[in-house]
C-alpha cells in the first residue's frame, strides 16, 4: 500500500506539471498578452507600446523559461498577483476555496444520504413499483442541468407570486454568514443534479448483490429480509457508489462555476469565471492547479477506500 501511494503521488505530481504547462501555454497566447498589456495600461496603446511593455515585464522570454520560473515561485507559495482583484493569488484562492468548501459540505450532507436511501430502496426489490418510481425520479434529476433547475427553483421559491420570497435567489450574503434563506437554493440545485447519478449506481449495485449466491443462502437459512439487506448486502453494494461519491468532489468544484455565477455566490467557481472574463492569467493558473489537485487527490482516496471496503481487493 505504501509503495502504491508513493507511486501515485509521483504520477500526480507529473500530471500537475503537464496540465499546468498546457494551461500556462494557453493563457500566454499572443492575443491574451496583448489584451493584458492594454488592460493594465491604456486601451489605445500602439503596437510599439504594447511590445515595449511586454518586453519590459518579461513576457518575451522563452515560454519554458517563464514556466519554470512560475513553477518555482508557485512551489514556495508565491502564486503571483491578481490583476482583477489587486491581491495575492494565494490569498484569493484560499479565501474563495473556503467559501466553496462550505457549499460543497452542505451539498454532500444533503445529497449523499438521500441518494443512498433512494438507491437502496429501489435496488432491494428490482422491478417493483417503488423501483420504477425512484428510478424515474433519479433519471429526471440527472437529466436536468443546474442552470435549468436553478432558474426553476428561483422562480418558484423566490418569487412573490408563490409567496415564498423569504428564500433569496442571491447567495451573496452567505459569505458573511450562512442562513437557510441565502443557502437553500444553491444547495438544492447542486444536490438534486448529483443525487440521481449516485442513486442509479447504488440501485444497480444493490440489485446485483441481491441476486448473489450468499444472499440466497442467507434466505434459505431463515434470515429476515431486513437482516439480509443490512448485514450482508449493504456493505458490498456500497463499493461502486463509494467511487462515484468520491468523484463528486471534482464535479462539485467545477459544477459550482454555474451555480455560484447563477446565485452570485462569490466562491471558487465565481472567482474562476472572473479570472477568465478579465484575462487574469495568474489567478486562472492558480485556480487550475487547485482544480487539478482536487481531482487527483480524490481519485487516490477513492482507490485507497476501495481496498478497505472490500478486503478481497488488493493493490498490486
Amino acid at each position: 500500500m505504501t509503495l502504491f501511494i508513493i507511486k501515485r503521488v509521483g504520477v500526480m505530481a507529473l500530471s500537475v506539471m503537464c496540465l499546468t504547462f498546457v494551461v500556462f501555454s494557453l493563457t500566454n497566447l499572443e492575443p491574451n498578452l496583448r489584451k493584458l498589456a492594454k488592460e493594465q495600461n491604456n486601451l489605445r496603446m500602439t503596437d510599439a507600446q504594447v511590445e515595449s511593455w511586454l518586453e519590459r515585464e518579461g513576457y518575451r522570454e522563452p515560454l519554458v523559461a517563464r514556466y519554470g520560473e512560475w513553477l518555482a515561485n508557485f512551489a514556495v507559495g508565491d502564486w503571483g498577483h491578481s490583476t482583477r482583484f489587486r491581491e495575492p493569488v494565494l490569498d484569493i484562492v484560499s479565501k474563495r476555496l473556503g467559501y466553496t468548501g462550505k457549499l460543497m459540505f452542505w451539498v454532500m450532507v444533503v445529497m449523499v444520504p438521500l441518494a443512498l436511501i433512494i438507491g437502496v430502496l429501489a435496488g432491494m426489490r428490482e422491478g417493483s413499483v417503488t423501483d420504477r418510481s425512484l428510478s424515474t425520479f433519479s433519471i429526471t434529476t440527472t437529466a436536468t442541468p443546474e442552470y435549468v433547475s436553478g432558474v426553476i427553483f428561483t422562480v418558484i421559491f423566490a418569487s412573490s407570486a408563490v409567496g415564498l420570497k423569504w428564500m433569496k435567489g442571491s447567495a451573496t450574503s452567505a459569505t458573511d454568514g450562512i442562513t437557510f434563506e441565502n443557502f437553500a437554493l444553491p444547495v438544492m440545485t447542486m444536490a438534486l443534479y448529483g443525487m440521481g447519478y449516485i442513486a442509479r449506481m447504488t440501485r444497480a449495485s444493490m440489485a446485483e448483490v441481491m441476486t448473489a449466491q450468499y444472499i440466497r443462502t442467507a434466505r434459505l437459512k431463515g434470515v429476515s429480509f431486513s437482516g439480509i439487506v443490512l448485514r450482508h448486502a449493504l456493505r458490498n453494494a456500497l463499493i461502486a457508489p463509494f467511487t462515484v461519491i468520491m468523484l463528486q468532489f471534482p464535479w462539485l468544484l467545477t459544477g459550482v462555476v454555474i451555480v455560484e455565477s447563477l446565485f452570485n455566490y462569490k466562491g471558487f467557481g465565481w472567482t474562476l469565471v472572473e479570472a477568465a472574463s478579465n484575462n487574469d492569467i495568474e489567478l486562472a493558473l492558480g485556480c487550475s492547479v487547485v482544480a487539478v489537485a482536487v481531482v487527483l487527490i480524490t481519485q487516490l482516496i477513492s482507490d485507497i477506500g476501495y481496498v478497505f471496503l472490500n478486503p478481497r481487493i488488493r493493490v498490486q
